[in-house]
């Protein structure tokens, strides 16, 4: 049996690697054979640039005389079919190239029973997504999207695989990636909402009730916690915070509900972003503004924040190692101070963290963009991620030759990743291998049950255990027009179709219009062409220096982002356009037309019918004398 080569190159006959001159390329499809392998190799070297696969050509061994008869008419129909998309001339390349692809496969070789099905759901957005988004690696939906500068779009996993093998290229068209987009890629949270709003709209439309989610805008944010020029001028270090906008105690544990939030009845989102710590303070999502970790080591510890303190933290998103806080000279005017000088121990702030392990109770995590060896890290401010379990703790030796404590973080949120386009939130994982627990010591790991566990009958994560009592009162502010409030808010979301809101979704950062040749920048955030490049219009990428009669060295404008603060005066140079995401956008608006027309044709036709009711006052009108010819000028008239 003939078999071709895997997606690594592999040979699935003989199961060895060829060299490149044993390795034949079909003109058809593209699919890469080892030539050894082939039943009938190509005789000469200009055949192989003409050279069908097997699967192309339809040649099989030879079998029974009613066999081949059968599959001799089936390669007859193929070919015919093939040819039949080649003479299409309403087609584009792209789109035949995806009808002889579907054919080879088998998936349009002839009606099925499933046709009907396919016809009535070919509105669907997903299927536009699926067909669009599609990462070239695993031929999957893109998952954690990542678009390179040339305007590819790749899985996250699959990226960080491809550039694992010491591959700098895209592995679509070749084109150099920069070294700082292959070393902290981006994701875009655009095509993350696209798809999981979609999915969502498929969720909902199979008779789930419909989730709704949140987006916080700037104009819903809350006010600065500082009010004079002085706290800024200083870095913020004399800033007043600002008052607390949610009605939880100070050691509240878990998620913040839309109880607790009496401004606008929400709670604190999974995704949300603040300008800063002092501004993430306000609600509640982590109270310190400085310190890493809020607790109490009697108590536990109720959140965690991110921002790249140690080099000894490891970022996975649905999991990651954080390292405790201590082991620095802080005295005097060294509290920037970076580098340890001695040894962690399980007290105080790692205290609480280990008394968090061991009861299972759950920690909130925010993520600030001051971690810049994360791909899960936002570009500006910080973001409240749900909330995570600690499922060991230990310590080893640091990177700096000193002992530190070090904490394994599991995500158990009920709401979806703010990088996923998953509808749900986590289930239970497996533990991942953890290498250095082999030369760790002071192992700390839950033996009873969690306070915080999932449940199989209710689908979703919750208190097993009543959660720890709060030591400070507070005084309940809950309103019961709330809940009529939340209800108004759904049936306004459910009324506004999903191609609308995706439409909405796929707007220009500049224009706030649907984009038009839409691009991604590295800092993965998506313009218009047109906007972009006149946002930069008049401005050149280098200018000349001089001093006195000297020449200097020309120097590099720097270009920011309309959105944030990352150069992107390489890109300008030669910015590509997002192919993928336009044709998605260009689908929507596609489907969007033809409602609008089967509206308009359905509405004449209701007219026509109402005419056709009333045929009586149409023949009185013709044989009416007085309808034929008027008496006087007046009725002429």
């Amino acid at each position: 049996m003939e078999l071709p080569c895997d997606g690594a190159g592999i040979c699935m006959a003989c199961k060895n690697k060829p060299p490149d001159e044993e390795t034949l390329n079909c003109k058809t499809c593209a699919t890469p054979w080892h030539a050894t392998c082939l039943v009938s190799p190509p005789q000469e070297l200009a055949d192989t640039l003409q050279w069908e696969c097997p699967d192309c050509s339809m040649i099989n061994p030879p079998s029974t005389s009613a066999v081949a008869a059968g599959r001799s008419e089936e390669a007859g129909k193929l070919i015919a079919s093939i040819r039949k998309i080649e003479d299409d001339k309403s087609l584009t390349e792209q789109e035949k190239a995806k009808k002889r692809q579907k054919l080879l496969s088998g998936a349009a070789a002839g009606p099925s029973p499933s046709d009907g099905e396919e016809k009535k759901e070919k509105n669907d957005v997903l299927d536009i997504l699926d067909k669009e988004l599609t990462c070239s690696f695993c031929m999957q939906m893109l998952d954690r999207p990542v678009t390179t500068p040339c305007g590819h779009n790749f899985c996250l996993k699959c990226f960080q695989r491809w550039i694992g093998q010491g591959k700098r290229t895209c592995a679509y068209c070749r084109i150099q990636i920069p070294p700082k987009m292959a070393s902290q890629p981006r994701i875009n949270s655009t095509l993350v909402i696209a798809i999981r709003m979609a999915r969502m709209s498929r969720s909902s439309n199979a008779g789930g009730a419909p989730k709704v989610y949140h987006f916080v805008h700037n104009q819903n944010r809350p006010d600065k916690a500082y009010t004079t020029e002085r706290a800024k001028r200083a870095g913020k270090a004399n800033a007043c915070s600002g008052k607390i906008f949610v009605t939880v105690p100070p050691d509240h544990f878990g998620p913040i509900p839309a109880e607790n939030d009496p401004e606008r009845n929400m709670g604190v989102l999974v995704g949300e972003i603040w300008e800063d710590r002092l501004a993430c303070r306000q609600w509640g999502a982590h109270l310190p503004h400085v310190a890493g970790i809020a607790g109490q080591s009697t108590h536990g510890s109720q959140s965690v924040a991110l921002s790249g303190g140690y080099i000894d933290d490891e970022d996975h998103g649905e999991w990651f190692l954080y390292t405790g806080s201590g082991g620095r000279d802080l005295s005097g005017n060294k509290r920037t101070n970076k580098d340890q000088s001695f040894d962690q121990k399980f007290d105080k702030m790692n205290e609480a963290l280990r008394v968090s392990c061991l009861k299972g109770y759950p920690v909130r995590v925010v993520r600030s963009h001051k971690e810049k060896r994360s791909s899960y890290a936002p570009e500006t401010g910080v973001r409240y991620d749900g909330v995570y379990r600690i499922e060991k703790c230990w310590r080893k030796n640091g990177i700096q030759g000193f002992k530190v404590c070090r904490y394994l973080f599991v995500r158990c949120d009920n709401e979806p990743a703010p990088w996923t386009s998953d509808v749900q939130g986590d289930r239970p994982r497996p533990l991942p291998v953890i290498k250095e627990l082999k030369n760790a010591i002071d192992i700390t790991e839950r033996k009873g049950s969690p306070s915080w566990d999932y449940d199989e009958e209710k689908s979703c994560w919750m208190w097993k255990k009543p959660p720890p009592v709060s030591k400070k009162r507070v005084a309940d502010s809950g309103d019961p027009e709330d809940s009529k409030v939340i209800r108004t808010i759904k049936r306004q979301r459910q009324n506004v179709s999903v191609r609308e809101k995706l439409l909405k979704e796929f707007s220009c950062q500049i224009c706030r219009k649907v984009m038009v040749y839409p691009i991604t920048t590295p800092c993965a955030h998506n313009f218009c062409k047109t906007c972009l490049e006149g946002a930069f219009a008049g401005q050149s990428f280098t200018r000349q220096r001089g001093q006195g009669r000297r020449t200097l060295r020309v120097q590099k404008n720097v270009m920011k982002c309309p959105s944030c603060i990352i150069d992107i005066a390489d890109f300008l140079q030669n910015p590509q356009v997002n192919r993928e995401l336009m044709g998605v956008i260009e689908s929507l608006q596609r489907q969007a037309e033809e409602e609008k027309m089967d509206e308009n044709s359905e509405g004449c036709s209701e007219e026509i019918d109402d005419a056709i009711e009333q045929p009586d006052l149409v023949s009185d009108a013709v044989n009416d004398p007085i309808a034929e010819e008027p008496k006087d000028e007046s009725q002429k008239a």
